[in-house]
């Protein structure tokens, strides 16, 4: 039934009030959006800065920018969008080091820059959101292209799905990755059969999920799940999580660009602990490849997300106290995973381990595991392992042990070794 109110409402799509047939429903929202303050960030002055502007494109007194003036500066906007969506020196794409929110929000605002179909909404995005990614944005591209929903997971995206069946590109945002469960038939069920049920008529390409995942600290049950394994079993999605600031913003342009409805997992603990050089203005990583980020010979460790940094961990540590040499990769995709890389580096170093925070039963490791098997069963030299999240629900001050960090990877590491 949510789905086909989502395809109804679509009327006002063709009327261009897209954004109000949602806000009418949250008048507060409406008026906080109107007259609200976004800070003008640090990384945002220094791409003003590289890109040959002063002040920016909508730069204000005190370093903020109010909506509404947005106009009076029209002619230095197109010359900063210009500049920015070319920021190469020579053959090299020109880099700034900046964290992984901050990498999401320059994602979100070249694709709402280069396609007026493109769609952000969400339970509080127009402010920001609560870890900031979407800050700015609606002071950019209006109301009518940014803006907030009820708190109704299964209502957004069934509104989502029927928006990305008529053409558009709706970028909708669950809070919390574990809250997208009210969704999951909209998205199993809809989203993902669409092109199949219509013999490829009508498809919902175009529709990209983001939602924070992963432990923090203190989440507590609530606000710490993975649930990716969950996806990897519904054919028609794509599933995407990326392991730093330069994966997050190149995948996430992939995935709103691609033909199929993404699912996209950002990692909440990396959103300020991550930065790296990240390359400004248009900047893609392929789906379903998956990238070798440390070269070994002894074993071969695969993970995702936040894990993949505790992975290169433990392959500093042997590899210095123990002189074992690890290949680590990052998956970067989970539906559909890239078999080919993984193999060949298991063909090489006659190993595995996969490791993801996620409970270990029925986890993304198995299909790995399964896969692998089968594919490099005569150059193993031990049986391919997991080392994952506890089989119980997410706690809160037992977070420590529930989680796969360093010390049991390099555990795993030398049990692999000594079989």
């Amino acid at each position: 039934m949510l789905v086909r109110s989502g395809v109804n409402a679509l009327g006002k799509v063709a009327e261009g009030r897209l954004g109000q047939a949602v806000l009418a429903s949250s008048a507060a929202a409406a008026t906080a959006a109107r007259n609200g303050l976004v800070p003008e960030s640090e990384e945002a002055a220094s791409l003003h800065t590289a890109a040959g502007l002063v002040g920016g494109p909508t730069t204000t007194e005190g370093g903020a920018r109010r909506s509404g003036q947005a106009a009076s500066g029209a002619a230095a906007q197109s010359q900063w969008r210009k500049a920015y969506s070319s920021c190469v020196v020579g053959e090299q794409q020109a880099t700034r080091r900046i964290n992984l929110f901050t990498a999401i929000n320059d994602a979100l605002n070249i694709a709402l820059e280069e396609d007026p179909k493109t769609l952000i909404f969400g339970e509080d995005v127009s402010f920001g959101g609560v870890f900031r990614c979407t800050s700015g944005l609606l002071e950019k591209h209006g109301r009518e292209r940014v803006f907030n929903t009820p708190l109704c997971e299964q209502g957004i995206v069934g509104f989502a799905v029927g928006a990305a069946a008529v053409g558009h590109k709706p970028i909708v945002e669950i809070q919390f990755a574990d809250y997208i469960f009210p969704a999951f038939d909209q998205i199993v069920n809809e989203a993902a059969k669409y092109r199949y049920r219509s013999g490829g008529m009508y498809s919902c390409g175009g529709l990209t999920i983001r939602t924070p995942c992963g432990a923090v600290g203190h989440g507590g049950h609530y606000h710490s799940q993975s649930p990716e394994a969950f996806f990897m079993h519904s054919p028609g999605l794509k599933v995407v999580m990326p392991s730093g600031p330069r994966e997050a913003k190149g995948l996430l342009l992939s995935s709103i660009r691609d033909d199929n409805p993404v699912i996209f997992f950002e990692p909440k603990i990396m959103y300020r602990t991550a930065v790296d050089e990240v390359p400004m203005g248009d900047f893609t990583l392929p789906l379903g490849e998956a990238a070798v980020v440390r070269e070994g010979t002894d074993i071969t460790l695969v993970g995702w997300g936040t894990q993949v940094g505790v992975l290169k961990q433990a392959a500093e540590e042997v590899a210095e106290n123990d002189g074992i040499s690890c290949e680590v990769i990052d998956l970067q995709t989970i539906l559909p995973w890239d078999v080919d890389t993984i193999a060949n580096s298991v063909s090489k170093t006659g190993r595995l381990l996969v490791s993801h925070e996620a409970p270990m039963t029925g986890g993304v490791g198995a299909e790995i595991v399964s896969t692998i098997s089968k594919e490099c069963f005569l150059n193993l030299e031990s049986p391919p392992t997991r080392v994952c999240g506890a089989d119980t629900p997410f706690p809160l001050v037992w977070e420590p042990f529930y989680l796969p960090r360093q010390y049991r990877i390099v555990q795993e590491i030398k049990e692999q070794m000594n079989f």
